[in-house]
């Protein structure tokens, strides 16, 4: 694999507190030699329709031993990305998702189906 970890996350739409976190926990990752993708620094973000966007996470997150994520449930691409991970687990049944952020996650539960839910489950 290419990199240890992928960071599924908000991009356009996150707050300064949301990068904080997520910045927080790359440089962590990162002190222990592990090698990160997080795609506000590591996609070019200049696409104006946004396919190559979508080409290199999937790339990315195809070669990557662990996906991680910081979930706010408003990122329309945080969704797609982990429709891609989800997609993944047909040819890598192993590969783990961990939630950056679970306690604010686990608030966000429902008794209804939702993509908080399906997350949560999935990192069990």
């Amino acid at each position: 694999m290419k990199y240890d970890e992928f960071i599924i996350c908000p991009v356009r739409g996150a707050t300064k507190k949301e990068k904080r976190a997520i910045d927080n926990y790359i440089k962590r990752v990162e002190s222990e030699g592990k090698r990160v993708y997080y795609p506000p620094r590591d996609t070019d973000q200049n696409d104006p329709v946004g396919l190559e966007i979508c080409k290199n996470n999937r790339y990315a997150i195809r070669h990557s031993k662990k996906i991680s994520v910081y979930w706010n449930g408003k990122s329309t691409g945080s969704v797609f990305d982990f429709g891609m991970y989800f997609m993944e687990l047909f040819y890598t049944p192993k590969k783990k998702i961990k939630i950056i952020n679970k306690d604010e996650v686990l608030k966000m539960k429902t008794s209804k189906k939702s993509f908080h839910n399906v997350l949560l489950k999935l990192s069990e």
